[in-house]
């Protein structure tokens, strides 16, 4: 069992340590063996201040014991064994630990701005080493968005590609869903716990990716979801990831955060565009004004990454096939008419009035469009004329 690896986990673990904490004791020398047995002040001397410093002279070697029953060495290349485990997860999907100093820490995080120094880690861990996509946007999407986020999902998973995204509502868990109906990859990197499950509603998708993907987090078990973590959350997405593509964002979305962070970590930001007058495609929008590289279809993003496609691949992922994808839905073989009334319903419900407005349609004819489309089961209506996409 590597000593350094025990250490790290145990100083990630410890109260008063963060992540600039242990950059500092980086700095001054690294992760030591000798730390087993370190008094305060020669924590003091590592750069950890004195409170903190006085806490793990009193209780590291706890923390140590408590990390050392979590971690087991085999002298194999196998990962490492159970830490913990959450709620209804079989012997195969244990919480494994991984630190910056392991051979199983992916390459691509180790090259971002702030790598996480510990990743608590559950299902297929080669995924980490994938050529991956990251897929993220707003948490009450449009029937639009939900759409196109499902399609290129599905045409990146197909293609070879892991998909990776935050499990949050909306985009990110129809992301999730679209690449396990397809049999693809898919990492979801949590904004608390490893065995928390965030929104709760989510527990059947979280059971399914650590069953067939890969989940991640920087937490310790246990840990509760807050609001800063999603933050730190999303540099993880976006460092994992060969390119980040945004689907819908409102202006203030969290999602251009995780834009900004691909930037930051040298990767590259797709933007989906949507109506200029939906509020949930201005951040996408503004994406794209500032050099984003718009999508339409799949093959906008994977054009970008053909070294990474398995032989063969390549010729049979087209541009041409891919648009045929968004076309060939449940909404194919609509009249024109009723394919407008389709795309502005899919922006949300819409008021037989609002319709009316819109299309400047007469009422004999708007009502004739809707009512085949109910009858195609393409949308519903609800009390008070209010029409919705099914």
């Amino acid at each position: 069992m590597d000593i350094s690896n025990i250490v790290l986990a145990a100083l990630h673990e410890s109260e008063g340590i963060g992540w600039k904490t242990i950059e500092r004791i980086m700095h001054h020398g690294g992760i030591r063996s000798e730390m087993l047995h370190y008094r305060a002040k020669d924590w003091e001397a590592c750069g950890v201040g004195v409170e903190t410093a006085h806490h793990l002279e009193h209780n590291f070697m706890l923390t140590v014991e408590s990390v050392t029953n979590r971690m087991s060495d085999d002298d194999t290349n196998e990962p490492r064994q159970q830490c913990s485990s959450a709620s209804n997860l079989t012997n195969d999907q244990k919480i494994r630990i991984i630190t910056a100093l392991d051979t199983l820490y992916p390459q691509r995080l180790h090259s971002s701005s702030q790598p996480p120094w510990v990743l608590y880690a559950i299902g297929d861990l080669q995924l980490m080493e994938m050529p991956s996509i990251a897929m993220v946007g707003t948490r009450l999407p449009t029937a639009y968005g939900k759409k196109v986020a499902a399609v290129l999902a599905e045409e990146l998973a197909e293609a070879g590609f892991a998909v990776v995204s935050g499990m949050a509502r909306g985009i990110d868990s129809v992301v999730h869903d679209a690449v396990l109906a397809r049999d693809g990859r898919t990492i979801a990197v949590l904004g608390g716990g490893i065995d928390v499950v965030y929104p709760p509603e989510n527990r059947s998708l979280y059971e399914d990716i650590a069953d067939k993907g890969l989940i991640l987090s920087e937490y310790p078990p246990g840990t509760k979801v807050r609001p800063g973590f999603f933050p730190r959350r999303n540099r993880i997405i976006a460092a994992l990831a060969l390119g980040t593509v945004v689907v819908e964002a409102d202006a203030r979305s969290g999602s251009l955060i995780t834009a900004d962070m691909a930037l930051e970590a040298g990767r590259d930001v797709f933007s989906v565009p949507g109506q200029v007058t939906s509020p949930k495609s201005r951040g996408t929008l503004d994406l794209i004004k500032q050099g984003a590289k718009m999508v339409t279809c799949g093959a906008d993003i994977i054009e970008e990454y053909e070294i990474w496609l398995p032989k063969g691949i390549k010729d049979s992922y087209n541009k041409e096939r891919q648009e045929d994808h968004f076309a060939a839905g449940e909404n194919a073989g609509l009249t024109n008419d009723e394919l407008e009334i389709y795309h502005r319903l899919e922006q949300g419900p819409g008021s037989l009035d609002d319709l009316l407005e819109q299309t400047r349609w007469d009422f004999g004819h708007l009502h004739s469009v809707l009512l085949s489309l109910i009858i195609k089961k393409q949308i519903t209506q609800l009390p008070g004329a209010i029409y919705k996409i099914i």
